[in-house]
């Protein structure tokens, strides 16, 4: 902001940005400068009446001049400077009356000129830059000069006069400016201030939404993985005992009940996701032990084959391979074709965890792959905890689905134990 713009407009736009039922520490101090002016201006009207330079008329017109800025400062300026929106017309009167009602007495007697230090203060507080100046200088100069032209002292007493009355308005001059660039610095920081907290609530609402896009996403991916695997299980399985019942009872029973463990299956995994716990196939088990089950409940049956060991993994990789050998398993049985076989091969490193699922199905072709979410919900998982999910297949020659999550170094004090 420019420092011709006045000290009120600075303290207005400064408050302008508060929070509600904040005060301004222009506000806070306001009753500090009743006090100030109050003891300047007592201060050069106890001197003014005991002075002896000067006949009692001379001083008691001049004291009664200086009296009455008292009552015109709490009746037009006090609210102009308490005001967060001063009225520049009542400004201009209240500033032009003080001019008015200072500039004689102060020429009668020059102990009156005590009173500028109030003066001053409020011209920098009230006018623009160029205007405060102009009335600054004028306070400062016309009873000085109006003095010497009345009284004609000595030569010495002019020059010291003058002097006295060119540092005050050199003091004012840049302490005016000082305190205008303090306020100006005191603005740019509200402002910076407010544009952080707003950039802190829009980064707060950014981030909300973020991790409910995210939770979400998450969720999309467990019921896909869990509960509607299951269900086309069902479906697939209620298909079967429909072809079964007249032909082949002893094979729709043996559907029925893998009907009824998927649906428990399904239902403790419902649980799972609503507790937020562990999956229902790692609870209590380890990953190999997981696995196996899955590929039993595929139709026919895949073959697991586990090499490697090492440390128990963390819950999140577990997680992801189960995952992604339910979503391979899943998309076999409905793509891979009757009688395609299924192998599940798991192997761990010290660095590396790799799941490979084939069948020896139909195969398609990975340029245009089926539509759906699981193949990218398997890629997104993997890519979660820092790992790669690839699928290679093509046309009659079957269908893999290999990821590699990487393992983490153990913690030290994992490595103490």
């Amino acid at each position: 902001m420019p420092a011709d713009v006045p000290l009120e407009e600075q303290r207005r736009s400064m408050t302008a940005g508060a929070r509600d039922g904040a005060s301004h520490v222009w506000e806070r101090t306001s009753r500090a400068w009743d006090a100030y002016f109050a003891v300047v201006w007592v201060t050069a009207l106890v001197v003014t009446l005991t002075t002896a330079d000067h006949d009692d008329a001379q001083r008691l017109v001049a004291a009664g001049l200086l009296a009455l800025l008292m009552p015109w400062y709490l009746v037009f300026g006090r609210p102009q400077l308490a005001r967060r929106e001063a009225d520049e017309r009542q400004t201009r009167i209240y500033v032009v009356g003080a001019v008015v009602l200072y500039v004689p007495p102060a020429a009668m007697v020059a102990d009156i000129k005590l009173a500028v230090f109030a003066l001053l203060p409020q011209c920098f507080m009230l006018l623009r830059m160029r205007a405060a100046l102009l009335v600054a200088t004028l306070v400062t100069v016309v009873p000085v000069v109006t003095w010497v032209v009345w009284r004609g002292p000595p030569v010495r007493t002019v020059v010291f006069v003058f002097l006295s009355a060119a540092t005050a308005l050199a003091f004012s001059a840049v302490f005016g400016r000082w305190i205008m660039r303090v306020i100006d610095q005191s603005r740019e920081r509200a402002e910076l201030i407010a544009e952080l907290e707003a950039r802190r609530e829009e980064l707060a609402r950014l981030s909300a939404a973020h991790g409910a896009l995210a939770e979400r996403e998450r969720m999309s991916r467990e019921i896909h993985d869990t509960l509607a695997q299951g269900f086309t299980s069902l479906l697939m399985l209620v298909q079967a005992v429909e072809g079964e019942l007249d032909r082949d009872p002893d094979g729709a029973r043996r559907h029925l009940g893998m009907m009824a463990q998927t649906a428990r299956q399904n239902l403790a995994e419902a649980r799972a996701l609503v507790a937020g716990g562990a999956p229902a196939e790692l609870d209590g088990s380890s990953l190999p032990d997981a696995l196996r089950r899955l590929a039993e409940r595929h139709a026919p049956p895949a073959r697991v084959t586990v090499t490697g060991g090492g440390r128990p993994l963390a819950p999140a990789l577990e997680l992801v391979a189960l995952r992604a050998c339910q979503e391979a398993l899943a998309n076999a049985a409905k793509h891979a074709g009757a009688g395609a076989g299924v192998s599940v091969d798991l192997d761990r490193t010290d660095d590396e965890l790799r799941l490979r699922v084939h069948d020896t199905g139909r195969g398609f072709d990975t340029a245009a792959p089926p539509a759906g979410f699981g193949l990218r919900g398997l890629r997104a998982r993997a890519a979660e905890v820092g790992g790669r999910a690839e699928v290679h297949s093509a046309p009659g020659r079957g269908t893999t689905v290999s990821v590699t999550l990487p393992i983490p170094p153990p913690r030290p004090e994992e490595g103490l134990r």
